[in-house]
């Protein structure tokens, strides 16, 4: 019997209340529910990123929140306590703290955790102090030092407990072009900045997967910034630069909404052929930051819902069906903590947005139900 698109959706609600999500955390670990369940059955990996912050955040600190990452998660990373900005307060002081208390509660509930990200390379988010740093009468050895003691310090730090790292985050630009920095003005380009990064990580930690991480997506307008990718991406093999996979953040967003459909435009296609020439050049993939902006979506919450699933549903059976994807990581789980409701435009009808697995009132919702059909559909790695 074909169910209609309504009856399927209800199904798919009612999934999610059968998946145990009212349960509490040990049992869920107990009987193998939860998300990273699902992905571990299939040698894949879930889970997301958590905030060092108090107990009102989306936080490890927040009681109800630690249960959701106990529930669902195999892995952590931290959402901005390894950024330079909360690391590096200066050019000889690193703070730790916040980013040390994650790694103890992955640590006390066997989470893996990876590291984001030993460089974030665009002006606005280094440091102000380092955008105005003074590099000297030999700039480019003063920016050696700063990038290399960077990165030798907090590898040296965490050695043995990170072993994936975003080495280099977001230095295309959507015109395609390579950010410039500081940093990288000083050292004399910035393929010059990022190749250094990669081979310093890849001294310091031989066996680790060292990644570069972008905000390229299969939404129509993105097609500048992908090309500007897969021209990074070739760079690194002509240069023999130590890159193991590409992570796509996977921040998907409906930005015009087609009442036919119930969702918004991509392009399936052109985003498959983008994949498979990443693929193809031996690289492999994370998920690194996956959520659904659903902005331009009805305010009506229910069907809202609905389309943020169905739209997600394209996107990770096209993901996950290739066998270099292991790792999958949400940028948060609940929608009340999501970088995303302070993110412009904002919804025109001021509500708040609804990326994420659970709502405000940590219930879960299709999109949750939707992940772990992904999964259990995906191919076994």
């Amino acid at each position: 019997m074909k169910l209609s698109r309504r009856e399927t959706l209800a199904s798919m609600v009612a999934m999610a209340g059968a998946l145990g999500l009212g349960r509490d955390a040990a049992w869920a670990h107990e009987h193998g529910s939860g998300l990273h369940h699902a992905a571990k059955s299939k040698g894949m990996r879930f889970g997301s990123a958590v905030s060092a912050g108090n107990e009102q955040s989306g936080s490890f600190r927040n009681p109800q929140y630690a249960k959701l990452l106990q529930r669902d998660c195999g892995m952590l990373v931290a959402e901005n306590e390894m950024k330079w900005q909360a690391l590096r307060p200066g050019p000889d002081a690193f703070n730790f703290g916040p980013f040390d208390a994650i790694v103890a509660f992955a640590e006390k509930n066997a989470l893996a955790i990876r590291g984001h990200t030993l460089l974030w390379h665009r002006p606005q988010w280094q440091p102000a102090w380092l955008e105005a740093y003074d590099f000297g009468a030999t700039p480019v050895r003063e920016a050696e030092r700063l990038l290399t003691t960077h990165i030798k310090t907090v590898t040296d730090r965490y050695r043995g407990k990170i072993l994936s790292y975003d080495v280099v985050n977001e230095t295309v630009l959507e015109d395609s072009t390579l950010a410039q920095t500081a940093l990288s003005r000083a050292i004399g380009g910035t393929e010059t900045l990022v190749d250094l990064a990669f081979h310093t990580a890849r001294e310091q930690l031989p066996d680790a997967e060292l990644v570069y991480n972008d905000y390229m997506s299969w939404e129509p307008g993105n097609e500048k910034h992908r090309a500007g990718v897969l021209k990074l991406l070739e760079g690194f093999k002509k240069r023999n630069v130590p890159v193991d996979a590409l992570g796509v953040q996977s921040h998907i967003r409906i930005d015009t909404y087609d009442p036919s459909t119930g969702t918004g435009p991509k392009q399936e296609r052109e985003w498959r052929q983008f994949i498979d020439e990443v693929t193809a050049m031996g690289y492999h993939l994370l998920m690194t930051e996956f959520d659904v902006n659903d902005q331009a979506l009805p305010a009506d919450i229910a069907s809202r819902d609905q389309s943020v699933a169905a739209y997600a549903k394209g996107y990770l059976d096209l993901m996950f069906s290739y066998p270099q994807l292991k790792d999958v990581l949400a940028w948060g789980l609940c929608d009340s903590y999501s970088w995303l409701q302070q993110f412009q435009p904002t919804r025109t009808d001021g509500q708040p947005k609804r990326p994420c697995p659970y709502d405000s009132e940590f219930k879960s919702k299709p999109l949750h139900t939707v992940l772990a059909q992904a999964f259990a559909s995906a191919p076994a790695r």
